[in-house]
């Protein structure tokens, strides 16, 4: 999920250059600016939540599995 975060946050800067240089009217390119921020935002948020550590259990566990690699619980 890291990897995908960080490619999506490169289209959203090309989406906010596109809009710049091709848009001549202020309402399309700021619309096409606040999505192109949006994506970026949604990029970073992703690459973040890739790189956090898993979330444990009472037990030791991370979401079913255990910390070692073994099989999930029952």
């Amino acid at each position: 999920m890291k990897y995908a975060g960080l490619l999506v946050m490169p289209a959203g800067f090309f989406l906010v250059i596109a809009a710049i240089v091709l848009f001549p009217d202020s309402a399309p390119r700021a619309a096409f600016v606040v999505c192109g921020l949006a994506v970026e935002a949604m990029g970073l948020g992703v690459a973040i939540r890739g790189h956090m550590a898993p979330k444990t259990g009472r037990h030791g566990s991370a979401f079913g599995r255990s910390l070692e690699g073994g099989e999930p619980h029952a």
